[in-house]
Formats: C-alpha cells, structure tokens, sequence
C-alpha cells in the first residue's frame, strides 16, 4: 500500500522517526493502527447510543434546551 502524504506531514514523520530511531513505516503503521482502534471504539459507542435511543432507553434532548440547561447551570454555579 502507497499512503501519499502532505510534504508537512512527512517532514515531521521523519524528524519524529529520527529522533526515536524508529523507522517512518513503523509509526506510520502505529499511528494508524490507534487511529483505526480509537475509530471502532467511536463508532461502537454511537452504534451503542442509537440503539438506545432507538428501544426508548434513552430519551433525546434537543440540543437548544441541553446548552440553555448548561448556561442555567452555569450561571447558578457563578451565583453561589
């Protein structure tokens, strides 16, 4: 596999790999790897949420009242 990267992004891949020693297709290789990991556990959460949301385990909250409930609780904190 070919990944074409930006000439900045490879600058810094190959400082990083001198100064660890390691060689660029390695951290290549590690950074996508926690990358790909980091994205399954996302998706599985969101998956997770939907189905909850879905079986009426969860009730959805519009996003307007959720910042307003934030803003209220935020401003009772100042206050106190």
């Amino acid at each position: 596999m070919v990944v074409r990267l930006k000439p900045e992004t490879e600058s810094r891949l190959q400082e990083l790999a001198a100064t660890t020693g390691r060689v660029p297709d390695e951290l290549l290789e590690d950074a996508m790897a926690g990358y790909l990991a980091a994205l399954v556990q996302v998706r599985r959460m969101l998956d997770g949420r939907y189905d909850d949301v879905k079986s009426g385990r969860v009730t959805p909250v519009d996003g307007e009242e959720a910042f307003n409930r934030l803003r209220r609780k935020s401003e009772n904190r100042r206050h106190s």
